[in-house]
């Protein structure tokens, strides 16, 4: 009867543990997935900053006007993004107009503050990605 009594106190315990959020494991990384800028919009154009990160850390960083490879790696809740210079061109499928400077001026603004990144978290769906400055990203929904 004594055993019985101390494995009903030891489920007890591990469920009061697994409410409590002690012991439960953080989910992970989103990989694979298409995460989307959580910002307004900049016009003239309809594209948003997006960022896809594979397991094996290949990335690609979708800018307002560019995208650009990187290599990204992710130890817990630690984060470091190399990504490869701007490209000189825009690309072909912009339509005329969509990469005014002031899009131009955010690629290279969003591209220098995702290299400074240094840790992520989980906010809700979101993902945040935390350096000088912060920036979340929640997944595609298309």
């Amino acid at each position: 009867m004594a055993g019985h009594v101390s494995l009903r106190g030891a489920l007890a315990a591990v469920c009061l543990l697994l409410i409590c959020g002690v012991g439960a494991a953080a989910e992970p990384f989103p990989f694979g997935q298409e995460l989307l800028l959580d910002a307004a919009p900049m016009r003239p154009g309809k594209r948003m900053p997006i960022l896809t990160v594979e397991a094996n850390g290949d990335a690609r960083i979708d800018l307002w006007c560019r995208t650009v490879p990187a290599r990204v790696e992710i130890t817990d809740m630690a984060m470091k993004i190399e990504a490869a210079p701007l490209p000189e061109e825009l690309p072909a499928m912009q339509g005329a107009g969509q990469c005014t400077p002031e899009r131009i001026k955010a690629d290279e603004e969003m591209l220098a503050s995702i290299v400074q990144v240094t840790e992520w978290r989980r906010e809700g769906d979101a993902i945040l990605l935390i350096g000088p400055a912060s920036m979340k990203f929640r997944p595609a929904t298309n």
